[in-house]
């Protein structure tokens, strides 16, 4: 898991020329922050925790605007940019490297 979150960190800098330090792409990019969410629902989903990893996802959505299904496959070095509205269902498959723009379903 944190390899994958370091992963999804770095490759926004290699994205986004508007990235320009860390403290404002760890508090500022709502993609990353519902991806740190999403990694933290996924693991607890994956040991079969009931609710828990749903309520974290429900609080991501709120807090991001980006919603994710805990059950979702999502690769590592994921970037979502702009990604109001997007939402990732339970059977989705998002590989490794993938770019995520607004308004996916």
């Amino acid at each position: 898991m944190l390899s994958s979150l370091l992963a999804d960190f770095r490759i926004i800098f290699e994205r986004d020329p508007a990235a320009r330090n860390w403290l404002e792409v760890l508090f500022c990019y709502p993609g990353l922050q519902a991806l740190m969410f999403y990694r933290v629902a996924h693991r607890l989903h994956q040991w079969k925790l009931p609710f828990v990893p749903r309520l974290i996802s429900h609080l991501a959505r709120f807090f991001t605007g980006i919603e994710i299904h805990p059950g979702a496959a999502i690769g590592s070095g994921v970037f979502i940019d702009h990604g109001m509205g997007v939402v990732i269902g339970e059977t989705a498959i998002v590989g490794d490297y993938a770019l995520i723009y607004q308004g996916v379903r």
